[in-house]
């Protein structure tokens, strides 16, 4: 069995409750922010991200796990995402974690406890499946997505070992 996405009418409650929470960071922390593009796009294991792209900021919901997990996601989810997108206009991303203090900090202000992922069942749920690459460092094996496998062939990134701190290297 197959889980529709959300309807209009509870694309425009998750929209809602994100206008509600950047209400509540401006009164808070007492800042203007502007309106942020809400579409629900998202496919896969995640409920909710925020991405900058060429400039432009976008909170993206999965609808398919907001169809299956609806008052749970408007809970945690929305003030997550807000809670970065905030975050990003307070501190700026380059300057802090994703999932650091400060994000923290706007979190427990929305009054949400701050949690990195949420763990749901993905049974019914569309869900798009990277291909995984071994690489290695002196402690572990690490398996990279292939965004990063491939972000990492065209040296546009390096990946390093939270255990040890060495890079890891490609397995052969």
């Amino acid at each position: 069995m197959f889980i529709k996405p959300i309807d209009k009418n509870q694309q425009q409650q998750v929209c809602d409750a994100t206008s509600d929470c950047l209400k509540r960071v401006e009164t808070v922390f007492q800042i203007k922010l502007e309106p942020v593009t809400v579409t629900f796009d998202l496919t896969g294991r995640s409920a909710g991200m925020y991405r900058v792209q060429r400039g432009k900021r976008t909170i993206r919901y999965n609808p398919y796990l907001f169809a299956k997990y609806f008052d749970d996601n408007m809970a945690t989810t929305v003030p997550h995402e807000v809670a970065h997108y905030a975050a990003d206009m307070l501190y700026g991303f380059q300057h802090i974690r994703p999932h650091g203090a400060e994000w923290q900090a706007i979190m427990r202000a929305l009054g949400v406890e701050p949690r990195a992922t949420g763990q749901y069942d993905l049974t019914g749920i569309p869900v798009r499946r990277q291909q995984r690459f071994s690489y290695y460092c002196r402690c572990s094996t690490h398996q990279l997505s292939a965004s990063r496998h491939y972000k990492v062939c065209r040296k546009k990134a390096a990946y390093f070992c939270n255990r040890c701190g060495e890079r890891i290297v490609r397995s052969e």
